[in-house]
């Protein structure tokens, strides 16, 4: 798909400053080898003011890991605008294996886990704003992650969404569902669910309902052979050679050869262009080219801040997200959103929502400036550097209208 770009000026932007950002990009980390590449859109309305890319074609395919999650919360919230699921059923309804699943008090390892019945019920509302008491492998702080190491519970090559399921249940949760936020495999759930009620793959039913009608040619959980050579390298940050391969550009690259398992948390691969079209619905009220892919209310509800008592990230993350940069986010139905934009210490708009991936992927929607970004690139973890905070400085102050 061809992106073209509008006049910026037109757009309200004040062209001199959006040619700042890729400088700065180049200068501090891609000449420095801190980056491998990188690609970023800015957008107002439909149409596009800034398109740049570096050392990457800008159709070129990229691993969006937790991008993926917005997508699977508009697919679920499909089901729900249709009768079929409510945010406030427990989880077991769809998922019995879940039925015994308590909270961890003690054990761990060689000691078997010890655990209570939860004080709150694990509902679906609490997948979607990740208050369920999941957790992620790689946060490495406690039992329960640990013996989602030791399961092997996120490789996507050893588990299909049965095994996934199984191996979850046999593991405690950190804490009560609706008492905090972790940040965790939560949507990886969610998008079971999604293939238990719809009876379709997440990969099919994503295709039916969402990409298909939004025209996004180049997003699915597989690159096809005759798209292979535009997958870019991606790396993971080294303390003592600044990047090293995580995993190899085109047929070699494991997004080309597939997954066992559809990772509704993390494993899509997409194109600025196919993530533009995405994030034009949403800032559309749900709607592209007269298709209404979910209700504008269903959107308000989902970008609405539903973390415990209208309070941001720092209040309650158990881990990630705590930092004080979160300061004024709070978190709705797959979206992080912006609840004071003084507390964020960065411009910004009170109701923008966006979230990012571990590979220092991001996008922004702010329907107060009509506003979009998305920014590509492929290095691990996302928390290395502040690009992604940085652009969004730039990016206002380009600003003129």
């Amino acid at each position: 798909m061809t992106l073209a770009c509008s006049d910026p000026q037109e757009l309200g932007f004040l062209p001199e400053r959006l040619e700042r950002i890729p400088a700065f990009i180049k200068a501090k980390y891609l000449d420095s080898g801190r980056l491998p590449h990188a690609a970023l859109l800015i957008g107002r309305g439909d149409e596009i003011a800034h398109l740049w890319s570096s050392g990457v074609e800008t159709d070129a395919i990229f691993r969006i890991a937790s991008m993926t999650k917005p997508i699977t919360s508009i697919a679920f919230m499909q089901l729900v605008e249709q009768g079929k699921a409510a945010l406030s059923e427990p989880v077991a309804k769809y998922i019995p294996e879940f039925a015994n699943l308590g909270v961890f008090m003690a054990g761990g390892g060689a000691i078997p886990f010890v655990s209570r019945p939860p004080t709150s019920p694990f509902r679906i509302i609490d997948l979607m704003r990740h208050t369920s008491g999941l957790t992620y492998s790689f946060q490495e702080r406690t039992p329960i992650d640990a013996a989602y190491r030791k399961t092997d519970l996120e490789h996507w090559l050893k588990n299909d969404s049965q095994s996934f399921i199984d191996h979850l249940a046999q593991i405690p949760l950190q804490f009560d569902p609706g008492t905090c936020w972790n940040y965790s495999v939560s949507t990886d759930v969610l998008g079971i669910l999604v293939e238990r009620i719809s009876g379709q793959s997440l990969g099919d039913y994503f295709k039916q309902h969402i990409f298909d009608p939004l025209d996004m040619v180049d997003t699915g959980f597989k690159v096809p052979a005759q798209q292979a050579h535009r997958i870019p390298e991606c790396f993971a940050f080294d303390p003592a050679t600044k990047m090293r391969q995580t995993d190899k550009a085109g047929s070699d690259s494991l997004w080309a050869q597939g997954w066992k398992f559809e990772s509704g948390g993390g494993g899509l691969a997409s194109t600025l262009a196919d993530y533009h079209r995405f994030c034009r619905m949403l800032l559309n009220g749900g709607a592209l080219d007269g298709i209404q892919i979910i209700s504008p209310k269903t959107l308000e509800l989902m970008t609405a801040n539903h973390l415990p008592g209208g309070g941001d990230l720092t209040q309650h993350s158990k881990a990630l997200f705590s930092e004080a940069e979160n300061a004024g986010i709070g978190f709705g139905l797959g979206f992080a959103c912006n609840i004071n934009p003084a507390a964020t210490m960065i411009p910004g708009s009170k109701g923008e929502f966006y979230w990012g991936g571990m590979y220092s992927t991001a996008f922004l929607v702010d329907p107060v400036e009509d506003l979009i970004m998305i920014f590509m690139t492929q290095l691990m973890p996302s928390s290395t550097y502040p690009v992604r905070r940085e652009i969004r400085t730039m990016m206002y102050a380009a600003l003129a209208a």
